[in-house]
């Protein structure tokens, strides 16, 4: 039996996920993780502690563990594992994308830069070190502008500033940022042009460089700033069709750009509807990422004959056929629970209420009583995940909606904060 390694950072919600759909797909399985487990030496290659931090470190636990229990493919399942899975991979002869790909996606600045090269439609962009002197900067720069640290996810330090006052004051507030995630000297922001129009967000899969649109979600709540804390995804897209093409072959073309070739990527495009800029209207990538969705958001597809988005995932790496990758025909969406103030979270409310709103399949609250939650731009968490499904996007943007309504979070003031 084929042997899959996963690499899932310990923070991550989806290890239940791929383990289920290993399971479906008939495959051993292996979690390798920055912890390690109490009974890792009794699970019998079912667990094994892997340096994530360290490259070359990592890389040669994977090749001794391979020793023991050969490897089919290997799946990194979040952004920070996602170099270490190529070299290994590649040491191991197996089947991936180029490692300097998957780390172009890491770092805002390279992917800017590639897909400028590339000649693709992109925001004029500078970058400064973090240690430079805002308001120096702050008169040099159009308005209005996006700051983003280089390598953050999930919209942590991604900040709009309209005029130089907003700009020093967000700058010093990503200095503060990557100073309590132990700041580095290479440490720089990213400042680009506001990119105006509806976001959107696209699921896919790369075979031989030829980009499959599994699903693409709208994003009804509009992302405008100050900050860019993500909420619903509704699928299918009310876009429609010569626009949804255009998307996909963007998507394509960035993915060429920067590298990629093979495997899950998600990315995050803006469709243009004025003129404002130089470059024709239509959708210009804001993110590209070599993995699947975060968090609980890939349960609200399901394709075929009921695969999950981990299914095709661990077929296409192990080169298993996939008869169908059409989604559902039903529209679907999920809401991911956004954190309205910093604090202690102590009581959550309204559950009953909202899991019997027409629509609603699920509701995941994935914060356990007692947290410190911390909002965007700080922070990287949602409170819970909302999953519906219903005969159109409009009813479950709606039926969304109206069960957020009914919940409600008590959150207290962390001691010592007044």
């Amino acid at each position: 039996m084929s042997r899959l390694l996963l690499l899932i950072p310990s923070t991550s919600y989806r290890v239940s996920d791929f383990l289920a759909a290993a399971e479906r797909v008939g495959v051993e399985v292996t979690v390798g993780s920055d912890e390690k487990q109490v009974l890792e030496e009794f699970s019998q290659g079912g667990t094994t502690t892997i340096d994530f931090k360290n490259i070359d470190v990592g890389t040669d636990q994977i090749i001794a563990f391979n020793r023991h229990y050969t490897v089919a493919a290997i799946i990194a399942v979040d952004e920070v594992t996602g170099v270490l899975a190529a070299k290994a991979s590649d040491k191991l002869g197996l089947p991936h994308n180029d490692w300097t790909a998957i780390a172009t996606t890491g770092n805002k600045l390279d992917m800017r830069e590639k897909l400028a090269v590339a000649g693709l439609p992109s925001p004029k962009f500078q970058f400064f070190s973090i240690d430079d002197n805002p308001e120096k900067i702050s008169h040099r720069i159009d308005y209005p502008c996006v700051l983003k640290p280089l390598n953050l996810s999930a919209s942590r330090g991604v900040i709009r500033s309209n005029n130089s006052s907003e700009f020093v004051s967000a700058f010093n507030r990503i200095q503060r940022l990557l100073a309590e995630i132990s700041k580095t000297a290479s440490d720089v922001v990213l400042v680009e042009d506001y990119i105006e129009g509806e976001e959107v967000a696209l699921e896919g899969l790369l075979e031989n460089g030829r980009l499959t649109t599994l699903a693409l979600f709208d994003k009804p709540d509009p992302l405008e700033g100050p900050y860019f804390e993500e909420t619903l995804y509704v699928t299918p897209s009310r876009h429609d069709t010569q626009t949804q093409e255009s998307i996909r072959a963007m998507t394509e073309q960035a993915a060429a750009a920067i590298g990629l070739t093979e495997g899950p990527i998600h990315a995050e495009l803006r469709v243009l509807d004025t003129d404002r800029f130089a470059n024709e209207k239509g959708p210009w990538i804001v993110e590209l990422a070599a993995r699947s969705i975060g968090g609980l958001c890939s349960r609200s597809l399901s394709f075929g004959e009921g695969l999950s988005l981990e299914e095709i995932i661990l077929r296409h790496a192990l080169s298993m056929p996939i008869l169908n990758k059409e989604r559902e025909n039903i529209a679907s969406g999920v809401m991911m629970i956004p954190i309205p103030a910093a604090g202690v979270v102590r009581k959550v409310t309204g559950l009953n209420e909202a899991r019997g709103v027409d629509g609603i399949l699920d509701i995941t609250i994935g914060i356990p009583m007692g947290r410190e939650v911390t909002p965007i731009p700080e922070g990287d968490q949602y409170l819970g995940f909302i999953f519906a499904k219903a005969e159109t996007p409009e009813s479950v943007e709606k039926a969304l909606r109206e069960a957020h309504k009914l919940i409600a979070f008590t959150i207290e003031p962390s001691p010592g904060t007044g």
